[in-house]
């Protein structure tokens, strides 16, 4: 397509992509450590998407960069009905050092028109009351009576931003229903001050350009419109809406992916952070002192 061609400015600047680079990104996301006031161990990160959008292919992605190699720890795919039928929350591992990241990703259930989480459930999740590992059943909702649930959850337990994951080359056929269901759980992020971003996924499906060289993915016209479409349906400042190319066939590591990786991450940790700023902020003006009794 002719008005497909890369922009001479690019619509989100970025340093070079090079080696350097991405070992200062790799450096900034190793060392990053939630703020020491509020005694949170690790970042909690919340994806939410409709079934085959990539959630579970976007841990095994970050996995791989720190990793060093292509793993699929968690089972992801293009199955009809959700792949994830365990709630999990993933942690990530430097190869080198077998550490963990201070972030953690929490995995769901994927969205579906007619069934999947309702939104007390996504309540639950949001603050903490869902162990590791609860099974969904799309059939019985979430109640206070399952085994394992947290009754009064700390502020390290609950979900601290909310990752929506789209699929970039099926935006223009997203259900409604499924557009209804995450604009019904955005009511209850917003109720809470929970920042939400979304992971724009399959972009080099997107466009022709990007998908040859990564790296033009911000110079490309085409994901431009995408993220002006997607930052429309859900409401979201067009910084929030994040191009992204998860490892699906691939058997090696490529840098490009990696530094899209990196960055990607960088910003959902920049994003929890000011949650947690704003929530120290509320402690502070002592408008937070009922709800730290109930913490």
């Amino acid at each position: 397509k002719p008005g497909n061609a890369p922009l001479e400015e690019p619509w989100r600047k970025t340093s070079n992509w090079n080696k350097k680079y991405y070992e200062e990104l790799t450096e900034k996301v190793e060392q990053y450590k939630p703020m020491k006031e509020l005694k949170v161990p690790q970042a909690r990160v919340l994806l939410v998407g409709q079934v085959g959008a990539g959630k579970t292919s976007f841990f095994n992605t970050i996995n791989s960069v720190f990793r060093g190699y292509i793993t699929r720890q968690a089972c992801s795919g293009n199955a009809e009905h959700s792949l994830t039928t365990v709630y999990r929350m993933y942690q990530i591992r430097n190869s080198a050092s077998g550490k963990t990241l201070n972030v953690r990703l929490h995995d769901t259930r994927g969205l579906e028109a007619d069934q999947g989480m309702d939104a007390h459930g996504m309540c639950y999740l949001l603050d903490g009351n869902l162990p590791d590992r609860f099974q969904f059943n799309p059939s019985a909702p979430v109640t206070p009576d399952i085994t394992g649930f947290v009754a009064t959850p700390q502020f390290a337990d609950k979900i601290h931003c909310v990752v929506f994951v789209i699929d970039g080359s099926t935006v223009d056929v997203m259900p409604e229903k499924v557009i209804e269901k995450m604009k019904g759980f955005q009511i209850h992020m917003n109720q809470r001050g929970i920042p939400q971003l979304v992971l724009l996924t399959k972009i080099d499906k997107v466009c022709e350009a990007t998908s040859e060289d990564l790296s033009q993915v911000f110079s490309s016209p085409v994901v431009q419109e995408t993220v002006d479409r997607v930052s429309q349906i859900l409401g979201l400042p067009r910084s929030n809406i994040l191009p992204i190319k998860n490892y699906e066939s691939e058997t090696e590591l490529q840098d490009n992916v990696n530094i899209l990786t990196l960055l990607t991450l960088q910003q959902l940790l920049n994003s929890t952070d000011d949650y947690m700023f704003n929530y120290l902020d509320q402690i502070e003006d002592g408008k937070l002192q009922q709800l730290n009794i109930r913490e």
